[in-house]
């Protein structure tokens, strides 16, 4: 019976451990990186490290943690009340203006909070007003690692609680798009919706997460179809963590929101990469893909001609 279980086992590890599948799970380091061990079959690995992390657990715990919990509170704190006040004002350009202003200092003390340290590159591609932004999703904190280096209007479902209130005073001053659940479902009326916002060339442009869900950052899921449908302007845009110093994953199944925010602010830092790449229409989509079909085929023909020979 021990060979048939062990068999059994490895079988089910095999099924379980494909690349899908590892896609939502922290990745794994090849050194330990003082916060999290990458092996642990082995809890002590010299009496030097062991001194290291105790005096990182005292700087990161004792003075990095309380700080950024003010900056987080301070940018939040910020965000709601001067977005409520900006709201009282008329529609026009200073509104948008002070709109803009207030947004991006709010969104960059609270990536002060978590101690990011972001590198942009290539900004001349960066998404302009009337068109979409799609980036690969790691976690929450994408919107104010892109929003930090530019105002976006942001999509999402209407939330209760503190993220309610948020989400009421930033529609005051910007428009962005916050759906209903039964709204979303209706694939049709969220397609009206951005449509109608990409058309105004004097709003925003949108950031959509297509993938749909939180991946570990060593891979992309396939984007899901329905962001690319508007026929407006799209600007893709890559993020790319460092879990070296800190890691931004979420695994929603494993750590709740309030846990995983203070599991990053008490990391050494969030460092990562924006890459902007140059913006791509509808029409230049569909010819990529008749020429993948045209290109597909001629392979396939190609290989009947060889097999048949």
């Amino acid at each position: 019976m021990s060979d048939i279980f062990y068999f059994c086992r490895r079988g089910v590890e095999s099924i379980m451990d494909d690349e899908v599948t590892k896609r939502f799970s922290a990745e794994e380091l090849e050194s330990w990186n003082l916060l999290t061990r990458s092996n642990y079959n082995f809890q002590h690995i010299s009496l030097r490290l062991t001194v290291l992390w105790g005096l990182g657990v005292v700087i990161r715990y004792g003075f990095l943690l309380p700080l950024r919990v003010t900056l987080a509170f301070t940018g939040v704190g910020l965000l709601v009340v001067l977005t409520s006040i900006i709201g009282f004002l008329p529609n026009g350009r200073m509104k948008n203006f002070l709109s803009e202003q207030v947004h991006l200092m709010c969104y960059r003390i609270c990536v002060r909070a978590l101690t990011a340290i972001i590198t942009y590159h290539d900004s001349e591609n960066k998404p302009k007003n009337g068109g979409i932004c799609v980036a690969n999703h790691t976690s929450p904190i994408d919107v104010i690692i892109l929003a930090s280096d530019g105002c976006y209007a942001m999509v999402g479902q209407i939330h209760g609680g503190l993220m309610g209130v948020i989400q009421k005073s930033m529609v005051k001053a910007c428009p962005h798009i916050w759906f209903e659940r039964s709204e979303v479902k209706d694939r049709h009326l969220v397609a009206k919706r951005l449509s109608d916002h990409v058309e105004d060339t004097t709003k925003l442009p949108i950031l959509i997460f297509p993938e749909g869900t939180c991946i570990n950052n060593t891979s992309v899921m396939m984007f899901k179809k329905g962001s690319f449908e508007i026929g407006s302007t799209v600007y893709p845009v890559a993020i790319k963590y460092d879990p070296r110093f800190g890691d931004a994953f979420w695994n929603s199944s494993q750590f709740g929101m309030v846990n995983y925010l203070l599991r990053m602010m008490s990391s050494w830092a969030i460092v990562c990469s924006v890459w902007y790449l140059p913006p791509m229409t509808r029409e230049f989509c569909n010819t990529v893909k008749s020429m993948e079909n045209k290109s597909t085929s001629s392979h396939c023909t190609e290989a009947r001609k060889q097999s048949h020979h």
